[in-house]
């Protein structure tokens, strides 16, 4: 518009000369900045996007803690999902899809109830064991505590335990113990069951799902969003994978150290590793300090040293061959962001934090990176 043309002319326009002998007025500073290209101005409305986006944050992560029966299992249920998606796809092209879903989850249930059939005989011929030496790491953790180690005041363990004796002992308390025990277990309950059906749904109506949350985002938007969700599924069943496999090397591997060791208690310990290995560094450390522990109270320090010294190798292969190789590329992320993340999540959500925190911050940083480089349509 000719408006426009005589407007845009104006702004380019020299400012006209003072009158002779007037006093020209000085322009107002940064005059021909907008308000937005101020530094100040624009660090106050990234600080305040900032406080926006944590405020968002904690009411997620309230109204999750809320929601936490439903939640969890819909959020667990994900990760054998991303395991089965590749099977039940193939038994898709001779079956249809609820019976192609049917045959996967129940052939992961079978292979879970087959794997512990397979343990329980072995676990259960060491249990005892496994109590004894327990108690007699305990005894000897109260021994040194009672000694006031490094200057400290000595610790009476039996005077805490008699004072947790006593606050269990009164009605109330146990009352609520016990309800509190019942409520858990039909929580549990009910988690399963529905943690089943999401899983049984996921396999079968996948597609049709990531469909219907793509077609939640504005239609510009369909496209990245859809690029985004697949990326983070490849991350999500990337990274379970990687992730059993490593925890599987960590249990034969350490197995076979306490088995040639000497240790008893090869099985369970072994069977700990694996579960521990599922949570990167902090559970193949804590399942580890167990197997030293018990290794202290059945065998000798040196033995204890020595298997420790096992765990510290096969964790130093795990970090710079087995996570490298295995894992290559699905979860791209420092060692010190993992353990950022493991600290995050196990503060926010305990556990179960603990556990997602790795695919979760793997799956966001792929997607930033992916929104940061792509080309605007």
């Amino acid at each position: 518009m000719k408006s426009d043309a005589g407007a845009r002319a104006l702004l380019r326009a020299p400012a006209p000369e003072p009158p002779s002998g007037a006093r020209a007025a000085d322009p107002p500073r940064d005059a021909r900045l907008s308000l937005l290209d101020r530094p100040t101005i624009r660090a106050g409305a990234y600080a305040w996007a900032l406080l926006g986006l944590i405020a968002l944050a904690a009411a997620g992560v309230v109204a999750l803690g809320r929601l936490e029966i439903l939640v969890v299992p819909l959020l667990l249920a994900l990760f054998p999902a991303a395991l089965l998606a590749g099977p039940a796809a193939r038994l898709r092209q001779v079956l249809p899809p609820a019976a192609a879903a049917a045959v996967a989850l129940v052939g992961f249930l079978a292979l879970l109830s087959g794997t512990v059939a397979l343990l329980a005989p072995a676990v259960a011929s060491e249990l005892d064991g496994l109590s004894d030496a327990a108690l007699d790491g305990a005894e000897q953790v109260q021994t040194y505590m009672e000694s006031g180690p490094f200057g400290l005041q000595p610790v009476r363990v039996d005077d805490v335990i008699a004072q947790l004796q006593g606050r269990l002992a009164d009605t109330d308390g146990l009352a609520g113990t016990v309800l509190g025990a019942a409520s858990a277990l039909a929580e549990g309950t009910a988690g399963l069951f529905l943690g089943l059906i999401a899983l049984f749904f996921y396999l079968k109506d996948g597609s049709a799902i990531a469909r219907w949350l793509r077609d939640l985002f504005p239609q510009r938007l369909r496209r990245d969003a859809e690029i985004v969700g697949s990326q983070t599924w490849l991350t999500m069943s990337g990274y379970i994978r990687g992730q059993l496999v490593i925890a599987l090397v960590d249990a034969v591997l350490i197995g076979i150290g306490i088995w040639v060791l000497g240790v008893p208690l090869v099985a369970p310990l072994a069977v700990l590793v694996f579960f521990g290995g599922l949570f990167p560094i902090v559970g193949a450390v804590l399942s580890g300090l167990v197997a030293v522990l018990v290794a202290i109270a059945t065998s000798d320090l040196t033995t204890a040293v020595a298997l420790l010294g096992v765990i510290l190798v096969v964790q130093q292969v795990e970090g710079h061959v087995l996570a490298p190789v295995v894992l290559g590329r699905a979860v791209s992320l420092h060692p010190l962001a993992v353990l950022a993340s493991l600290a995050a999540g196990g503060a926010l959500l305990g556990v179960l934090g603990a556990f997602i925190a790795i695919p979760l911050v793997g799956s966001a940083t792929r997607a930033v990176g992916y929104l940061r480089s792509r080309v605007p349509g």
